[in-house]
């Protein structure tokens, strides 16, 4: 049978390369030679030449990475099969030679759609179905595509464990299913999302369905020029004698098979790189997808630093556990920066083939290429009979958790087991993942049972990085300390690095500013830009002597940190020069946005930093733009209120605030909001009533605490206060904020002692903190004198 799909491919792939050298011939050597010229030509272009890869490719998950749908492509029960998810039957079904289902939709009733596409293979198989404008909407009911002696070919709901009503940004309907933003960049080779913001739709298009060749290689035309033009075998063609260059007319080069090696020294028993660790191309490239991302830059150009295009996420408590350990779903390589692999010049293809995608070794073999087998590999080493899932590498090293109900993800942090961690930090612990009948305090003793007291207590006295990003979190005393010195140390992650500079911003004192300020000179770009974004610590006058010359950082997500951070500097501080070099940074800040313009959050992003460099105009537009299109996204009322205030406009606010509460009635932002608008009303009582009731949506808060405390204070209500004050304390008991506003209540009631008490707890926390000191004196000496 003829594959009508493989045809067209072919038909195409030849029309495309034949096109390529039509072109060549009324062009320049230089200029067909030249990458930056590159259009894509199909994988029909480099089959030719590369039939080995391709032959690996075919079948491979980038192969299937989204297909058209046919008999041979759906892999799910399209035969009249319901599901029922709270309340609501679905069925699948054919008609008409269309693969149908009947669903809710965006209002909640029942109605019948076709699948478009199929999306993934295994372990899992989803489907989007096409909605007006364009958009791709991926249908929640998923087909289970494992074998069913391990509980799959079955339906099965992707939120099995929480009604998603519609009208829900997670109901298969709503913006967090939508394909064209969330998935075609990945799925896809050459994606042009194509979005306009006028209408508010897509014309989504790719050169091929799939994950092709060109998705990691680039535009193809080019070296397909060169290949024709320079031929080592015969020396025939017009261009024969021509150097073909370092790029053979590819806008990326990887490392060549053999350009590198793992060698094992007399007496060691790990390998070491031979050259050592090169460039990240390779895994800069993997790292396009295969990352927690955000998009910062609409043209993607193979070969240039990741964060020129894309700003990966740090190790915050939203994705990861204290310790790195993965918690939602990530996507790998903010895991394998972590690793003592990455550092040692481990890259993708060591261990996974490049175009199969399956393990360059099975199982345990692909570890011996650089962990000697006799030694690890060994009941010795992982104390598990051999054969066993617990002898297995990964069991200990790189445990697996489970995303989208069944798909297991391995965490490529590769880290020794530290079970005294869970103990401290509450992050997961491998043995108790597979004996679950026991408990942390049970793996921690069987190794040091295992490996004796001394190395069990070295390792236990080693710092980790998880203590510190816990403590970090938790607020707690001397932190910043420990996050200067994590900042500081050239033999941590980069990823590492990074965030104790996100966490050190919370932290505004001398030593944590001298790691701030070292490191804005870093060789790595994520560790500048973090350190670029935390001189928000700092009042706007005093940032640009530090940060206006990263506004000439080579790497874009560096710049694009420095034109947030600068952007609200008064402009009678800078000179004509430099306002002309802040204001196109943040043009440039705005482009980012707008690859993202079909998400209100980019639109929110714009208002702010136009409201931050005094054009409340565009701030205004931007903002109505982010509500029109993304009604539901709540931050962008309470920025749009906010921006009335400044503007004298409060009744226009609470018109915009009231309309968001009727969309959100327990959203703690806009209560506070509200509050605080109400207050400025002097309508007193109704001020207090939001204030309140966002402590109660949101009682981990600092800040709704303290201005609700502040407001009962006012209002002579001081024991109120003080309650409110020592209920956020147990949580954040070394908040300054906290402890200032609870010592000054204490002096203004007369409890002189109780309130040097709260100043001396602060100062525990915070020793250079000099107005905390100054107060501490003035009490001690109100004290004296009485």
């Amino acid at each position: 049978m003829i594959d009508l799909r493989q045809r067209s491919r072919a038909c195409l792939g030849l029309y495309l390369v034949l096109a390529s050298i039509v072109t060549a011939a009324c062009t320049s050597d230089a200029e067909r030679l030249d990458p930056a010229s590159a259009t894509y030509v199909g994988r029909e272009g480099c089959v030719d030449c590369h039939a080995s890869y391709d032959s690996l490719w075919v079948g491979s998950d980038h192969d299937l990475a989204m297909q058209e749908v046919s008999e041979a492509t759906v892999l799910g029960d399209f035969e009249g099969a319901t599901i029922t998810q709270y309340g609501v039957e679905s069925r699948l079904f054919r008609e008409g030679g269309e693969y149908r289902v009947r669903t809710d939709g965006p209002t909640g009733e029942l109605e019948d759609y076709s699948i478009s596409y199929v999306f993934g293979v295994e372990p899992l198989q989803q489907y989007l179905i096409e909605f007006p404008g364009g958009r791709q909407q991926t249908l929640a009911l998923t087909w289970d595509a494992r074998p069913e002696e391990e509980g799959g070919q079955r339906w099965y709901h992707i939120y099995p464990d929480e009604p998603i009503p519609s009208g829900d940004i997670l109901h298969w309907t709503g913006p967090a299913q939508n394909w064209n933003y969330m998935c075609a960049e990945c799925h896809s080779t050459n994606l042009q999302k194509n979005y306009d913001v006028e209408s508010d739709t897509y014309q989504t298009s790719w050169s091929e369905l799939d994950v092709s060749c060109e998705a990691c290689h680039g535009p193809g035309s080019t070296h397909v020029a060169w290949a024709e033009a320079y031929d080592p075998g015969d020396g025939a063609g017009e261009s024969a004698d021509q150097d073909p260059g370092d790029s053979m007319g590819l806008q990326i080069q990887f490392p060549t098979v053999g350009s590198w090696d793992w060698v094992f020294d007399e007496g060691e028993s790990i390998a070491r790189r031979e050259p050592e660790k090169g460039p990240d191309v390779q895994i800069e490239m993997c790292a396009r997808c295969h990352s927690r991302r955000m998009v910062i830059w609409k043209e993607y150009a193979h070969g240039q630093p990741l964060l020129d295009t894309h700003q990966p996420r740090l190790l915050t408590d939203q994705l990861y556990y204290p310790d790195g350990q993965v918690l939602e779903e990530v996507y790998v390589y903010g895991s394998f920066l972590q690793s003592k692999m990455y550092m040692a010049g481990v890259t993708c293809s060591d261990c996974h083939d490049p175009h199969s995608l399956e393990f360059a070794a099975p199982d345990n073999a692909v570890c011996g290429k650089c962990h000697l087998s006799e030694k690890f590999d060994s009941p010795e080493h992982h104390v598990h009979d051999m054969g066993t899932e617990g002898a297995k590498c990964v069991a200990c090293h790189a445990p697996d958790r489970n995303y989208m109900v069944v798909d297991p993800r391995n965490d490529h942090s590769f880290r020794i087991p530290r079970p005294d961690l869970t103990q401290t930090v509450g992050a997961p612990d491998a043995c108790t993942r597979c004996h679950s009948d026991q408990t942390p305090a049970w793996s921690a003793e069987a190794i040091e049972l295992w490996y004796g007291s001394a190395r069990a207590e070295e390792r236990a006295a080693t710092p980790h990085y998880g203590q510190v990003f816990s403590a970090a979190r938790l607020g707690f005393r001397g932190t910043d300390l420990a996050l200067s010195d994590l900042v500081s140390d050239p033999e941590r992650p980069d990823i590492v690095r990074a965030t104790a500079l996100y966490y050190l911003r919370r932290y505004r004192t001398q030593r944590s500013l001298v790691a701030i300020e070292s490191a804005l000179s870093d060789a790595n770009p994520l560790v500048r830009a973090e350190a670029v974004s935390a001189l928000a610590m700092l009042e706007p006058q005093q940032r640009p002597p530090l940060a206006f010359h990263m506004l000439n950082d080579p790497v874009r997500a560096v710049r694009l940190a420095a034109a947030q951070v600068l952007a609200d500097v008064p402009r009678n501080q800078l000179t004509t020069a430099q306002s002309v070099a802040l204001n196109a940074a943040i043009d440039e800040y705005v482009q980012g946005q707008l690859a993202n313009a079909d998400r209100p959050t980019a639109h929110l992003n714009i208002g702010v930093i136009e409201a931050a460099r005094g054009r409340p105009e565009a701030s205004e537009a931007a903002y109505r733009t982010a509500l029109r299109i993304g009604p539901w996204f709540i931050p962008t009322y309470v920025n749009l209120a906010d921006l009335y205030r400044l503007l004298g406009r409060d009744l226009e606010g609470e018109i915009v605030l009231r309309e968001a509460l009727e969309l959100a009635p327990d959203n703690a932002d806009v209560h506070h909001s509200l509050g605080l608008l109400l207050t400025r009303l002097r309508r007193t009582d109704e001020a207090l009533e939001m204030l309140g009731r966002a402590t109660e949506l949101d009682p981990a808060s600092i800040q709704y605490n303290y201005v609700y405390a502040v407001a009962l204070n006012s209002l002579e209500r001081a024991d109120e206060a003080i309650a409110v004050l020592e209920r956020s304390l147990e949580t954040h008991p070394y908040d300054r904020t906290l402890l200032f506003l609870a010592g000054a209540i204490h002096r203004d009631r007369g409890e002189l002692n109780t309130a040097i008490g709260y100043v001396r707890r602060l100062l525990e926390a915070w020793p250079d903190d000099a107005e905390a000191a100054q107060f501490l004196a003035a009490l001690e000496a109100e004290v004296q004198a009485r």
